[in-house]
């Protein structure tokens, strides 16, 4: 196995030991999400914390990120105690279904183990980070929501485009309703294969949908993708 850590611009991070390791996805809702410097936020199946790394650079008040997986909890503490920002992070092995610790977030941001109707990854851990189902259900994370954000908080998630209208349509019967939304198309002319979506807890006027083109057609990446990650991403 490669132990080596993945750098960023502005911060380096282990994530062989994770079941969620560094992803375009996880990368892109980092960095669109929208956090402010007051706020605090909580992580949902952080694997190696590269979320709450970002958003920590990007001023986040303090990030809590938590993990059902072990490994991936203790790999999220090392690369959070290692830090500039380690007095901000936080890592946790638990459940976001009894989580507590008596604070509750301005922004709950999650690349969440939702991929529905996939064949089963051969690794137990991975499946059980990966499957909706086995560990969380969109029930379940919309119910801990609403009990862990504060009352104008917020939702942000990456999900596969084919999602999307089960998580929406399960959103709004626990009064969640979509603010934000990007599409992310792999290739240009494509159809989108991923989507994030930002959700509040009172009916608002949806805000807009942004489009992300990862790679021209020849198969480089965009300019609107190097752009979109210019302060994370070395190279760029």
């Amino acid at each position: 196995m490669n132990n080596k850590p993945f750098h960023f611009k502005h911060f380096s991070m282990m994530h062989n030991h994770s079941t969620m390791r560094i992803g375009t996805d996880a990368v892109l809702l980092g960095r669109w999400v929208d956090v402010g410097q007051s706020d605090r936020v909580l992580d949902v199946g952080t694997g190696c914390g590269v979320i709450a790394m970002m958003l920590a650079q990007r001023g986040a008040l303090c990030v809590d990120a938590i993990d059902l997986d072990e490994n991936s909890a203790q790999e999220a503490d090392l690369n959070f105690r290692t830090s500039q920002w380690s007095d901000r992070l936080n890592a946790y092995n638990a459940d976001v279904r009894t989580f507590d610790n008596g604070v509750r977030y301005d922004l709950i941001v999650s690349n969440p183990p939702f991929f529905v109707n996939l064949s089963k990854c051969d690794a137990e851990r991975r499946s059980m980070a990966r499957h909706a189902g086995v560990t969380l259900s969109f029930s379940d994370l919309f119910v801990s929501a609403k009990r862990l954000l504060v009352e104008d908080g917020r939702l942000a998630v990456v999900l596969p485009q084919r999602e999307e209208h089960n998580f929406v349509a399960e959103a709004l019967r626990h009064g969640f309703y979509l603010s934000r939304k990007l599409d992310i198309v792999p290739v240009a002319g494509l159809a989108p294969n991923r989507v994030n979506l930002e959700l509040v807890q009172s009916p608002s006027k949806f805000q807009n949908v942004d489009n992300l083109v990862l790679r021209d057609a020849d198969g480089a990446l965009s300019d609107a993708y190097n752009t979109f990650l210019k302060d994370f991403y070395l190279g760029l």
